[in-house]
């Protein structure tokens, strides 16, 4: 029956998906709804899209694992990133009618800086997209009592994905986001309400109270070097390196104007700082709950504790808000994530090779609906890769950042706030940054100073060095 209850529910947000398509006259539709979206839009998309998989699953794994402090990154990175774009960068951004954040490059620089910035965002979203592919899977599996294996329901909840997304893009990432952040809200408080009034939990308070003796708010980092770099290094790779992305930028170009952009923007990430807590909460107090299951998960997989506490404890209709709720989560942030690559790449990398052909906006929108195909593809067999080498949902999103922290991030913002960053200077960004943390991911990954750290610091160097010494003229 709940099995049952969660196609149904996979049913209506493909039902909306297709709904939305028939909004999607040309590629600005298909990439940014038509630039008419509210305040109430930008900001469930914003919150929807950032609270997926990992969130639910991977953060609260890593707080059990570890301590407040191991999730340094997400969700502290992530909203520190969501915050920044929309106080300093989605304004002059919005201003400039751009379809892509690609577009920004080739603007601001030259065509070979568009296509290696475009490669490295589009290669950062494999990881992302991947994770959430992987949590559908794990969803499916538990669903299903394990006859549905875990790599049989990562193919399943990508197919769905896929779906609602090809055909409707930015419109349908709009309008089942919306529809899935209402479950989301809704369903978790309930949850966190119904597990609230349970003898063995008693409210908030002994929640909290347990946690801190157990040291579980430990968040600063110890005063020695090294401890104190990683911890700056979590934090930014996220919190910087999630900038320069397609989905932010999408957002904010998705609104109706650019104080939406900017607010959307801002109050999303706040929301989506505040609303992470709840998972966590929920994850704890299944500790208090059934000690014995909740260890034997801990030993087995972490992220399973609240799904496998949800389906042990809680009533089917309890059940089935979770899990819904769980679906709601894991496919507003797959949609998002997988559309922002797929129109990166088509705008960015193939449009310009094709540029000779005088292509018509539909052929054109068809190609790009053939890169979303062949982006889920990758993230499919990147996931069962990722499956069968037990990488965690949380380092597989952490991870996805690190590309663009050492090569995208510095040129973007010297490219808006410094007249003087020009062409040389963005080249010899990219090159150090990327080849810094490519060298320091081979030979040295477990070096006091993180490779995605040590590439940014040389992309700062190289801006620097090629805008000042190399090049006489900013870019235009």
């Amino acid at each position: 029956m709940l099995l049952g209850f969660v196609i149904l529910y996979l049913i209506l947000s493909i039902g909306v998906g297709m709904y939305a398509a028939t909004r999607v006259k040309n590629t600005e539709d298909y990439f940014s709804a038509g630039r008419s979206l509210p305040m109430f839009i930008v900001i469930a998309m914003v919150f929807a899209t950032w609270f997926g998989a990992e969130t639910v699953l991977g953060i609260p794994a890593t707080f059990m694992e570890e301590n407040l402090g191991g999730t340094i990154s997400d969700p502290f990175g992530a909203s520190l990133a969501l915050i920044l774009f929309g106080l300093f960068i989605a304004r002059p951004l919005y201003r400039m009618r751009l379809l892509t954040i690609g577009d920004f490059y080739r603007r601001r620089y030259n065509r070979p800086v568009e296509v290696a910035m475009s490669l490295a965002i589009a290669l950062s979203y494999l990881g992302w997209v991947s994770a959430q592919v992987v949590a559908l899977g794990l969803v499916f599996n538990v669903l299903s009592a394990g006859e549905i294996t875990q790599a049989q329901g990562i193919l399943i909840g990508a197919s769905v994905v896929l779906l609602y997304t090809l055909f409707g893009g930015m419109w349908s990432v709009a309008l089942t986001t919306f529809l899935q952040m209402t479950v989301i809200v809704v369903g978790l408080l309930w949850i966190a309400w119904l597990v609230g009034a349970m003898p063995e939990v008693n409210g908030v308070a002994p929640v909290i109270e347990h946690a801190a003796a157990a040291g579980k708010f430990e968040f600063w980092p110890e005063l020695e070097w090294v401890a104190i770099v990683t911890f700056v290094a979590g934090l930014l790779t996220m919190g910087f390196g999630s900038v320069p992305q397609q989905d932010v930028f999408q957002r904010a170009n998705s609104s109706k104007n650019e104080n939406v952009a900017v607010w959307g923007t801002v109050i999303g990430g706040v929301a989506y700082l505040l609303f992470a807590a709840v998972p966590l909460y929920l994850t704890y107090a299944a500790t208090l709950v059934d000690p014995a299951l909740t260890g034997s998960l801990l030993q087995e997989d972490a992220q399973r504790v609240l799904p496998g506490f949800v389906a042990a404890h809680l009533p089917l209709v309890a059940q089935i808000i979770f899990f819904g709720a769980l679906l709601s989560v894991i496919m507003s942030t797959a949609s998002g994530t997988l559309l922002a690559p797929s129109v990166t790449i088509s705008e960015n990398i193939l449009k310009g090779f094709l540029s000779e052909r005088n292509l018509e906006d539909r052929h054109f929108l068809a190609i790009t609906r053939g890169v979303v195909v062949v982006f889920t593809v990758g993230v499919v067999l990147y996931s069962l890769w990722s499956l069968q080498h037990e990488t965690s949902i949380h380092s597989m999103v952490e991870n996805a950042y690190k590309v663009t922290l050492a090569t995208a991030f510095v040129p973007l913002v010297a490219g808006l706030f410094w007249k003087r960053a020009n062409n040389a200077g963005a080249g010899l960004s990219i090159l150090l940054g990327l080849f810094t943390w490519l060298a320091m991911e081979l030979f040295a990954p477990e070096a006091a100073l993180p490779p995605q750290f040590a590439g940014f610091l040389m992309s700062c160097s190289g801006m620097l060095l090629g805008s000042l010494l190399l090049g006489r003229k900013p870019a235009s």
